[in-house]
């Protein structure tokens, strides 16, 4: 149970359409600040920070401040490697159905 309760916030990214797009944007471009990725998209200043807030909780990106600056980059790796070993505990201890 603590795995699945430790794959909720990435869940949580990965549930919202705008982070989707958020999450294209920089594995597409590498590393953004705000103002490109409010360039890119449909939202507003305000909501790109908003999604990256919730994404930097869930450690989906990882942010790198020069100056004034706040870059933003994927950092998904330990929690898709989390995701990996979840499916593989599910797939463990789900039985297969037969019709």
């Amino acid at each position: 149970m603590r795995l699945l309760k430790d794959c909720i916030p990435i869940f949580t990214v990965l549930s919202d359409e705008n982070r989707h797009l958020i999450l294209k944007l920089l594995l597409e471009n590498g590393e953004m600040n705000v103002n490109q990725i409010t360039e890119n998209l449909h939202l507003s200043r305000p909501a790109v920070s908003h999604h990256l807030k919730i994404m930097l909780a869930a450690h989906a990106v990882s942010v790198r401040q020069t100056g004034k600056e706040r870059f933003y980059a994927l950092a998904m790796k330990e929690e898709v490697e989390k995701m990996g070993v979840l499916v593989e505990v599910l797939k463990f201890y789900c039985p297969e159905q037969t019709d």
